[in-house]
This record gives structure tokens, sequence and C-alpha cells, in this order.
């Protein structure tokens, strides 16, 4: 078995992601990193028509996942389990994550929550959430 090198940089680097989290909005992040056993990574993305949401969740169900909007708030919330093995294991590493999670996110007033949709394909779950029209950039044409 080979030596693996502690990273220590990897952790500090989380550190500008938790900070920004927390000064956007701290209750927020403190629902969201209290009483959870791992936290998926999230790419929150703006196009001109609509907001989409990538959340990694790979080895999950999607039955296992579950998503709601209420009052301008997008919550994630599932739980990974780990599998049963009868077989006896020495393990000489773990570094998979197993438990539940929770993420929320405030989401702009300007969106048509009934027309939200979810997709999970190969450990991506995609939320698309689309912008009400009054939200859209107009052209404006110049005379």
């Amino acid at each position: 078995m080979s030596i693996v090198k502690y990273n220590p940089v990897k952790s500090v680097a989380l550190f500008p992601d938790l900070m920004d989290r927390f000064l956007e909005n701290p209750d927020l992040f403190l629902q969201d990193t209290l009483n959870v056993s791992w936290c998926p990574a999230v790419d929150v993305s703006e196009f001109e028509d609509r907001y989409e949401v990538e959340v990694e969740v790979p080895g999950m169900k999607k039955e296992d996942i579950k998503v709601s909007f209420e009052d301008g708030i997008l919550r994630l919330t599932g739980e990974k389990k780990q599998e049963e093995k009868t077989d006896k294991k020495n393990f000489h590493r773990i570094e998979r994550s197993y438990g539940s999670f929770e993420r929320a996110f405030r989401i702009p007033a300007d969106v048509q929550s009934e027309a939200i949709k979810a997709r999970y394909d190969n450990g991506l779950l995609t939320i698309t959430i689309p912008k009400a029209e009054a939200a859209k950039p107009k052209q404006i044409e110049i005379k």
C-alpha cells in the first residue's frame, strides 16, 4: 500500500466559499451547515431566461433526493446510504461520505416557481428555474 500525503491546502481552499456563503446570508448558512453528515458540491448559474442549479450527488438514487421551493428558498435534502456489505473488509482509507444532507439557496423573486424542473442523470441533479417574463432582458430599438 502506498502512503498518501495529507494536503492541508485543499481544506484551506474551501474557506473563501464558506465565508462568502456566511456573509451572504448567515441564517441560511447556519441552517445549511448544522446537523448534516456531508455536503454535495453545487454550481449555480444564471442565463438570460433561467437560473440553473447543478448538484453532484454520485451514488444516490433519485428517490433519495427531495427538492422543494417555498418562500423564495430552494431546498435540497437527501440521504446517501452506505451499502451494507456482508464480507469483512479491512479498510485502509475511507474518503466517501454518507448520511443526510441539506442545502438551501435564496432564489430571486423574478422566477416562475410553478415551472421549476429537476432532472437527475448519472450522479448530477440539474434544477432549472425559469425567469418570469418581466425579468428577462429586453432589446430596445434605437430610432
